[in-house]
Parts: C-alpha cells; structure tokens; sequence
C-alpha cells in the first residue's frame, strides 16, 4: 500500500511540474513582443502588395545562403522596431519555396530588400544591414510615396 502511494504522489509531483512548465512557457510567450514579420507566400503575395494605402517592405532570401544567415534576427528585429507604424508591413519571401515570385519581381542575388506599394516596386534597399538604417529608409520611402499619392489628387 506504501509503495502504491508514493508512485500516486510522484505521477501528481510530475502532473504538476508539467504543468507549471507548461503555464511559464506560455505566459513567456505571451509576454514577449512577437516581431510582426509576415510570410508572404506565392497564394499571398500579389494580393498583400496591392493592399491599399500599405508599404510593404520585403526580404528575399533562401534558406541555404550564408548572407541571410548573417542577417540573424535582423529582420524580425525590424518588425519590432516597425510596431506601432501605420501602414507600413514588413514581409519576408523564401524564394527556394516561392520561386514564380521571386522571378516576377526580379530577384537574383540574396538577400535582397524591396519596398512595394499598390502592388509596385518602388524601392530597393543597398544600404547597411542594421536595424536603424532599414528603418529610416523604410520611413523615408513611405513618406515619399505618401507625397506623391497627395500631389496626384
């Protein structure tokens, strides 16, 4: 009977581990700020790039370039740094699984950086790859394209 009890008492010990294990992983998780970076895929792209009124800030990469690599959490470091601006989206295309995508806006080198608004390009990115400058550039662009749409009204 002793014996039946302490294995009762040691499955509860583990029961409630678990879930307490469970329940931090998920408030951890849910108190992180996730970086909105959105996937954009060969069904979405078009349709998300002709959002109306909407920059859309893209990287092409493959999973295999040591370049993208590099960046590390660069971009969804951008996403975080872009929460909170107004119509302005920040995506990411995998070319090795989306390449008709990647073909149509031209891409050959990875990665590459491309800003799209009603569904056009209207910018490529060559500049230093860290967060501030991408977000500057991104901000300018946007700023130019808003200009642009008030002076054509």
């Amino acid at each position: 009977m002793d014996r039946m009890h302490h294995r009762r008492n040691s499955l509860h010990f583990l029961l409630v581990l678990f879930l307490f294990v469970f329940l931090l992983f998920l408030s951890s998780s849910c108190l992180r700020t996730r970086a909105e970076v959105i996937s954009l895929t060969e069904e979405t792209f078009a349709d998300k790039v002709k959002e109306k009124d909407t920059i859309w800030f893209v990287q092409f990469c493959v999973p295999w370039c040591k370049y993208c690599k590099n960046l590390g959490t660069l971009w969804e470091d951008l996403g975080k740094a872009m929460e909170g601006e107004d119509e302005i989206e920040i995506g990411q295309v995998d070319c090795s699984m989306n390449k008709p995508v990647c073909s149509k806006v031209d891409i050959h080198t990875y990665p590459t950086f491309k800003i799209f608004y009603d569904g056009e390009e209207i910018a490529k990115y060559k500049g230093p790859r860290e967060v501030e400058s991408l977000r500057q550039f991104v901000l300018d662009e946007a700023e130019k394209a808003a200009r642009v749409k008030l002076e054509a009204e």
